[in-house]
């Protein structure tokens, strides 16, 4: 109907341009031309912002699937526990509180500014002496946006055979706590008090923690939280390992994708990019702070790290040197492996593993420390 119409229009439009001059029937033709491309504009911009809000509401959608997928995914894993440590852990998951989010859409909103609940697993072994106190690690899961997962399962079985007890954390911004508790991520910033409560909690409601045996251990992201809660919290620690550590982010946003710093700029994280506010990525920064380190520790990267380049890692223990500080390292060269080389099931990878109990020992004093890959086959733990 609209093409009969407009052709209509078109024969009126001719039929009337032969009775007037040759001059005006140009300028008429322009008139009409601009009004009809005028007219073509406004219908291509009528339906762009029906195609915007379909995108939105797509994208929205898709969202949606991704968290529920999430949830789905860690209640799943939450079974799984059961099925690869039940023969030798008792396993809890507890809610605990850090502080109150870092930014709050609705400041004067009742309970806006209430602490952050999160989830945390807690690892005990199944030979446990009640009469006895035992050394805790803390360990923070790796990954900007992750949890803890059964991926991690042989090193809690590793921690749980020498007789250490363990609390993981889910901090804020970890996945499968759905869309909220996702975009409350606060990297380097609030998520590290979340570490440190859990560390906190555990020291406070279970009667079998040895205060003064408190060690922390992570890796990549994980990494990060363990080098913060020393820096911050020295006394709360007496050994720390830091694998593959994230440690400058100033550094790390210069050769990462745009894809990866699109999780910073984000609206609810950190929200401008590195460019506009390099102090707000140096102050999440382990590397600069250095001068703080009291606790021991022992930082591992490898050569071909495909995620936190060990120029990243060499640069935090120039850093350490820099500052006259006592601390163990070791740069292995092209590992198998890669950015995972050291929590996989080989056993180039449980030689590593044995480095870092051993030294983890000299200070934690576990009752049963496995020092050798031999003790590590996971066909004997």
């Amino acid at each position: 109907m609209s093409q009969i119409s407009f052709l209509m229009i078109l024969c009126l439009v001719q039929l009337f341009t032969n009775f007037i001059d040759s001059s005006l029937r140009v300028w008429l033709l322009i008139l009409l031309e601009t009004f009809f491309s005028l007219l073509l504009y406004f219908i291509v911009i009528a339906m762009s912002e029906d195609l915007r809000r379909i995108l939105e509401e797509l994208k929205q959608m898709r969202e949606s699937l991704m968290h529920m997928f999430l949830a789905l995914e860690k209640r799943i894993d939450d079974v799984l526990w059961y099925n690869v440590l039940g023969d030798v852990a008792r396993i809890f998951k507890f809610r605990m509180v850090g502080p109150p989010p870092s930014k709050v859409q609705k400041p004067n909103a009742p309970g806006a500014r209430n602490p952050v609940i999160f989830w945390s697993y807690v690892f005990l072994p199944k030979d446990l002496d009640k009469s006895e106190k035992y050394p805790l690690i803390v360990l923070p899961h790796g990954g900007v946006h992750a949890n803890m997962s059964t991926a991690s399962a042989n090193i809690v079985r590793e921690l749980l055979a020498q007789g250490y007890l363990v609390i993981a954390p889910e901090y804020r911004g970890s996945t499968g706590y759905g869309k909220v508790f996702y975009e409350l991520i606060d990297y380097g910033g609030l998520e590290i008090e979340d570490t440190h409560a859990a560390r906190n909690w555990m020291v406070e409601n279970c009667r079998y923690v040895d205060p003064n045996r408190v060690g922390i251990v992570g890796w990549s992201h994980g990494g990060l939280h363990a080098l913060m809660n020393i820096f911050f919290y020295p006394d709360d620690y007496k050994a720390a390992y830091a694998g593959v550590p994230v440690s400058d982010l100033i550094m790390r946003m210069g050769y990462k994708g745009q894809n990866y710093r699109d999780l910073f700029i984000a609206g609810y994280h950190i929200g401008v990019d590195v460019c506009d506010n390099v102090e707000e990525y140096r102050r999440r920064s382990p590397v600069h702070y250095v001068d703080r380190l009291k606790t021991p520790l022992l930082i591992h990267t490898t050569t071909n790290d495909e995620d936190v380049s060990y120029l990243e890692v060499l640069n935090l223990i120039n850093a350490l040197k820099a500052a006259g500080k006592e601390f163990e390292y070791k740069i292995f060269k092209e590992a198998p492996g890669g950015h995972v080389f050291a929590r996989i099931d080989t056993l180039f990878a449980r030689e590593v593993r044995a480095e870092i109990y051993s030294f983890l020992a000299k200070y934690l004093h576990p009752k049963r420390p496995l020092t050798s890959a031999d003790e590590l086959n996971p066909f004997e733990l």
